[in-house]
């Protein structure tokens, strides 16, 4: 059940004049401008659908078990929509949060005007793993009731909370649990899906582990939740009002797909496991993650992950992620058994170093001088990284690696965060003008 592939493949065939938009008006040097459309009478809404989107959509929430929503503009519109249904009504309304938030979390923040209650992580960075006790003391320790609990699982090096012990103790507390699992659309095929596990909303991006194109995401909620009958309304608060067509294509074509996925999964795990030992067995160190992922810990075979990011680039393989001490590289069962084969092969033929002792900084706890929203809309000035100690950061953050702020706007820039800033590159700070 394909509703709006469906449509728009009729339409396309049907010789159409086309006085609507796009303006390449169904042609063009790509070869396929006749698939990408518009809103018009019988194309739906996706703001408001009534007709292909909603049958669409009602076949994915069949599929995933609860309510989903399509965006088109991947998971950082989703998240932005949870926050404004977990804060609407509230006066002031405050979030406990992961530390390792992606900055969609923290310009909702911004646009919001909503509080934060950081959970910070007491491993080192930037594994930022959270349990359900820190979440049940940032509860208990916030000065007034939490709107949401919002959690990142699985992160960006792969690392995953327990999210059924957290679901736990805030429907015991009567606070939702938002879960930011971008990384995990996967997940609902292995049973271990955070609206299987107790979520009250999730976002997923599609896109980063299932076929469809960059920029296909969902919104889920419970059946029953009580945020279904605006989340509409949420998502076009903060989307655009033309939604790619060929993006919404994409997701109702997943959907037959993922009809037989847990099956796929099931037999193609097992090549990623056979991966990672072969990788162990050739002495690189990789970090517990979540199933579709392989982290390498670099130096301790005597490369950066950088280092290593060239060398299999020169082998034509590219990662999704490496910094001095990380190398990421994302798997799908889309991936071939060549593909698998020549990963394997690149590393096992890299020579062994020395180990780097160089460790990374630890960022401390910034002292919080201003709501995000203030600092972000004060007027600012750009800096030299280096000189930017004791200045409130104005920009949403600085993330490094990728989603866990080092600095967020309105905290103050401290002399660990400047250590933090050269290790990784940052050479310029937007600080709140003096």
């Amino acid at each position: 059940m394909t509703p709006i592939c469906d449509f728009v493949r009729e339409y396309a065939a049907s010789g159409a004049v086309r006085m609507h938009m796009p303006g390449h008006k169904g042609r063009g040097p790509l070869g396929f401008e006749e698939l990408d459309i518009t809103e018009f009478d019988g194309a739906d809404d996706l703001s408001f659908p009534r007709g292909v989107i909603a049958a669409s959509e009602a076949e994915a929430s069949r599929i995933f078990g609860c309510r989903t929503f399509y965006s088109t503009e991947g998971s950082s519109h989703c998240i932005r929509a949870m926050l404004f249904l977990a804060c609407a009504g509230r006066k002031r309304p405050l979030v406990v949060a992961a530390r390792n938030a992606h900055k969609a979390f923290i310009n909702a923040a911004v646009l919001l005007g909503f509080d934060i209650d950081w959970i910070w992580p007491s491993a080192p960075f930037p594994s930022c793993a959270v349990t359900a006790e820190e979440v049940a003391a940032a509860l208990n320790a916030a000065d007034r009731k939490p709107c949401a609990v919002f959690l990142t699982s699985p992160d960006y090096l792969g690392g995953t909370a327990d999210i059924a012990a957290v679901s736990a103790v805030c429907r015991a507390a009567g606070v939702p649990l938002l879960v930011d699992n971008a990384h995990g659309a996967y997940l609902r095929f292995t049973g271990e899906h955070p609206m299987e596990l107790g979520a009250d909303m999730c976002c997923d991006s599609a896109h980063k582990t299932l076929p469809v194109l960059t920029g296909g995401a969902y919104l889920h909620m419970k059946d029953n939740s009580p945020f279904a009958a605006r989340a509409k309304e949420a998502m076009a608060v903060f989307g655009t009002s033309s939604p790619s067509y060929l993006i919404l294509q994409s997701l109702d074509a997943a959907n037959p797909y993922l009809e037989g996925h847990a099956e796929r999964l099931a037999a193609f795990l097992p090549k990623v496991e056979r991966l990672r030992a072969a990788a162990a067995r050739a002495g690189w160190s990789a970090l517990e993650s979540d199933p579709l992922r392989i982290t390498i810990a670099t130096k301790s075979f005597g490369y950066t992950g950088d280092g290593l990011a060239a060398i299999l680039i020169e082998n034509g393989i590219f990662c999704e992620f490496h910094d001095p001490d990380h190398l990421v590289m994302m798997l799908t069962p889309e991936n071939s058994e060549g593909d698998l084969w020549r990963v394997e092969a690149a590393l096992a033929a890299v020579p062994r170093r020395p180990a780097i002792d160089e460790k990374a900084p630890l960022p401390g706890r910034p002292e919080r001088i201003m709501a995000p929203r203030e600092a972000a809309l004060s007027e600012a000035e750009t800096v030299p990284a280096w000189e930017s100690e004791g200045r409130v950061l104005a920009a949403a953050a600085i993330s490094c690696p990728p989603a866990v702020p080092v600095v967020m706007c309105g905290e103050r820039i401290d002399a660990r965060a400047v250590e933090c800033f050269e290790y990784y590159g940052v050479t310029e700070c937007t600080v709140v003008k003096q």
